[in-house]
C-alpha cells in the first residue's frame, strides 16, 4: 500500500504522462514523420550513406563528413556545383543543387567511395 507522500508524486506523473500522450492532436503522441534529410554522411566502413539521395531542384545538400578526412569531386557536366576539396574532418559542407540531372561524386581521398545526387 503507497503511503499519502507516495501517491501525490504517482499521481502527477500519471498525470503528466497522460497529458502527454493524449493531449498532442496527432494520434495518442505519435509524432508525424520528420521530412528527409538532405544529408550524405561520410561512414567510418568508407562509403557514402545513402549511395543515392533524391532532392528537388534548388535544395542544398549537406556532406557531413566524420573523424576521417574526405572531399567530394564531382563528374563534370553542366549544373554541377563546385567540388569539395581538401581533407575534410569533422565538418559538414553543403552544395546547392539548381539544375534538374544526375550527379555523380567521388572522394579522391579513398577512390572506392562514390555516390549520386538525383536533383528532380
Amino acid at each position: 500500500m503507497l503511503n499519502r507522500t507516495m501517491r501525490i508524486p504517482l499521481a502527477a506523473l500519471a498525470t503528466a504522462l497522460l497529458a502527454y500522450g493524449c493531449g498532442s492532436g496527432n494520434g495518442g503522441g505519435v509524432t508525424s514523420p520528420t521530412p528527409p534529410s538532405n544529408t550524405v554522411a561520410a561512414t567510418p566502413a568508407l562509403a557514402f550513406a545513402p549511395a543515392s539521395l533524391t532532392v528537388n531542384t534548388g535544395d542544398a545538400v549537406t556532406f557531413a563528413f566524420g573523424s576521417v578526412a574526405h572531399n567530394v569531386f564531382f563528374d563534370a557536366r553542366a549544373g554541377v556545383p563546385g567540388d569539395i576539396q581538401g581533407n575534410n574532418a569533422n565538418v559538414s559542407i553543403a552544395r546547392t543543387f539548381t539544375t534538374a540531372g544526375t550527379y555523380s561524386y567521388t572522394c579522391h581521398i579513398h577512390p572506392s567511395m562514390h555516390g549520386t545526387v538525383v536533383v528532380q
